[in-house]
């Protein structure tokens, strides 16, 4: 009964009654049946207009601003390394974690496609959120990705995301089951409420693009940071012409895009490999002559799908343990030639780690399908 009077708010006891007893000859009413004395009364969930209110917290002193996220300028997309058995290496990430941020890192996105988040359980990518929270919090902004094509386990996500105490959610727009465009702002603005929040436009990924219309509407949300643009420069000037904050999303354009286009920074991929050379692109004004330095090591690192050349790369390195989570697997030795000629070329200090790079043979991965 509790269920049909929170769909119809204006439904009394008795014409309840009356509609249930229609439905069934033997229905016998629970206030009969237990003999109750005292009027029965709504439940207050039936008086409230909005149910689902979001379950967040409104603890200042420990909640990160919408403006200091927009000030990022360098955001690492953090990889997740594996052990053996295909759950997740928290010393070799936290050592990832570290070098991120001596290097200068302002920010991670945990969980996100270079993390894998695809490849978790909502259990072990909260888990992953928190303790990068736990250690490391205090010293660089943690951006859990907690979008999905399902508004319910993007809401759930996200709720739980900002309880373990992340600073801000990445959220994507519904892929595969794609939606309308006001299905798509129904979706953000109900995720929105939450949390600071950067909005995550690769139509590669999703089959669909988010176009301005749509984000220049839900950009009117106090929680929204700015946009992950993957589109490319003129899409990211246009939104900075509006005064919508953008990272670029693409490491083969991020120089013009900070320097010409007027980007605030990078969601970056292969600062995962040169975080300090990154730093640079980002923070140290054109240059074009270290940009066309990079240029090699970033079209190796997306030859094949992300995060593949970037996997490969870590464990060529001596950084991460060689073991891939299906169904990704590492790129051909060929590739992984020329990667070491890559480093030697761009210098191995520049990288992350400090073994010497190696070639690798196929016995030496390990590829887990049960993880």
């Amino acid at each position: 009964m509790t269920s049909l009077l929170i769909t119809n708010h204006g439904l009394s006891s008795a014409d309840a009654t009356g509609t249930l007893r229609s439905r069934g000859r033997h229905f016998v009413p629970v206030f009969d049946s237990c003999r109750r004395i005292t009027r029965w009364r709504f439940p207050m969930a039936a008086l409230i207009t909005d149910f689902h209110l979001p379950m967040r917290s409104l603890e200042i002193k420990n909640r990160t601003s919408v403006d200091d996220i927009k000030s990022l300028r360098l955001i690492t997309a953090i990889k997740t390394p594996y052990l053996p058995d295909g759950r997740f290496d928290l010393e070799a990430y936290d050592s990832l974690m570290h070098m991120q941020i001596i290097n200068g890192a302002e920010g991670v996105i945990v969980g996100g496609t270079t993390g894998e988040g695809h490849l978790m359980s909502w259990d072990e990518h909260i888990m992953l959120i928190g303790h990068t929270v736990n250690c490391f919090g205090a010293s660089v902004k943690v951006i859990g990705n907690t979008g999905s094509n399902s508004t319910r386990e993007a809401i759930h996500a996200t709720e739980q995301g900002f309880a373990v105490g992340m600073h801000a959610a990445l959220h994507i727009n519904p892929y595969y089951g794609k939606t309308s465009m006001n299905g798509m702002v129904a979706h953000f603005d109900t995720v929105l409420s939450m949390g600071p929040t950067i909005i995550y436009n690769v139509p590669s990924r999703t089959g669909q693009d988010i176009p301005p219309s749509v984000l220049q509407t839900i950009s009117q949300n106090l929680n929204m940071a700015g946009v992950k643009e993957c589109m490319g420069n003129d899409r990211i000037k246009y939104y900075v012409d509006k005064g919508i904050i953008t990272w670029s999303g693409n490491d083969d354009e991020c120089h013009d895009a900070r320097w010409a286009s007027g980007a605030t920074g990078v969601i970056s991929v292969v600062s995962n490999l040169v975080p300090g050379l990154m730093h640079d692109i980002m923070f140290r004004g054109k240059n074009h002559s270290l940009n066309s330095k990079l240029t090699p090591l970033i079209k190796w690192s997306f030859q094949e799908p992300n995060p593949i050349g970037l996997n490969t790369a870590l464990a060529q390195l001596g950084v991460i343990r060689p073991i891939f989570r299906l169904p990704y697997v590492p790129l051909p030795r060929a590739k992984r030639l020329e990667f070491v000629k890559i480093v030697e070329e761009l210098g191995r200090k520049n990288f992350v780690g400090h073994r010497d790079v190696q070639v690798l043979e196929e016995d030496d991965f390990i590829l887990v399908g049960r993880y």
